[in-house]
């Protein structure tokens, strides 16, 4: 991060705060601090992508290559936090400052190796106008920074809203979902290798449905990267 007198001042006069502990940050730290960063239940699924429990929601169920989240997410918790500030608190910094953190470390396992293109899982226009913001977008966002990799926002849209995830089982979420998305500009994408970003993954119902829209590309590859994983 860089500094300058100006920063400085601010942080003095508006001292910023961890999203996950509520301490204060140093002037070097974004959102999360060095201790709550260091502690973030990993999944370390980027040593394994093929074959993991998350991956595994997909097998059978939709052409994913493979498939890691950043950490562990459970409801309620100290981590749930930041996804909640993230989705809820207008806080689309928060997105951008972990979807850095997320690249560099999935980076050093090799991840991105082959990816030509960032695809945030879309929301509708109910919620964009509620939150002004995609948060799987301000992932993405981090994620370009640290990759260089391209981000496209336009190639899938979100047709309808019926209710939030949070609350159903595994078959309501992919009832919930079902032929949700359709895809509207495939241009150039033939051949091409897309990683999903979406901040996190339950049952996998979601994404899922995008790749069922994605799946008629011709010789598509399709990868998916989330902030959280919710063990079941």
């Amino acid at each position: 991060m860089k500094t300058n007198l100006w920063s400085r001042l601010l942080d003095l006069i508006s001292p910023r705060q961890c999203v996950v502990c509520g301490q204060r940050l140093a002037i070097t730290e974004r959102s999360v601090c060095s201790s709550c960063y260091l502690h973030l239940p990993r999944t370390t699924y980027q040593f394994t992508p093929y074959d993991n429990p998350m991956v595994q929601l997909f097998w059978g169920l939709a052409p994913i290559d493979r498939a890691v989240a950043f950490f562990y997410y459970e409801p309620h918790s100290e981590v749930a936090q930041l996804v909640y500030d993230l989705k809820y608190a207008d806080r689309p910094d928060i997105g951008e400052d972990i979807g850095r953190m997320m690249a560099e470390e999935m980076k050093m396992a090799d991840y991105f190796a082959g990816v030509d293109y960032l695809l945030p899982v879309p929301l509708s226009r109910r919620r964009m106008r509620q939150r002004g913001y995609n948060q799987s977008e301000m992932l993405c966002q981090g994620i370009r920074e640290v990759t260089g990799i391209p981000l496209i926002t336009k190639v899938l849209k979100r047709k309808h809203f019926k209710q939030s995830q949070t609350a159903l089982m595994r078959h309501q979420r992919q009832e919930n979902v079902a032929d949700m998305f359709e895809l509207r500009d495939a241009t150039n994408l033939a051949g091409k290798h897309i990683l999903l970003v979406d901040d996190v993954c339950t049952t996998g119902s979601t994404l899922i449905a995008c790749a069922t829209a994605l799946k008629s590309i011709p010789n598509i590859r399709l990868s998916v990267l989330t902030l959280g994983f919710t063990k079941t």
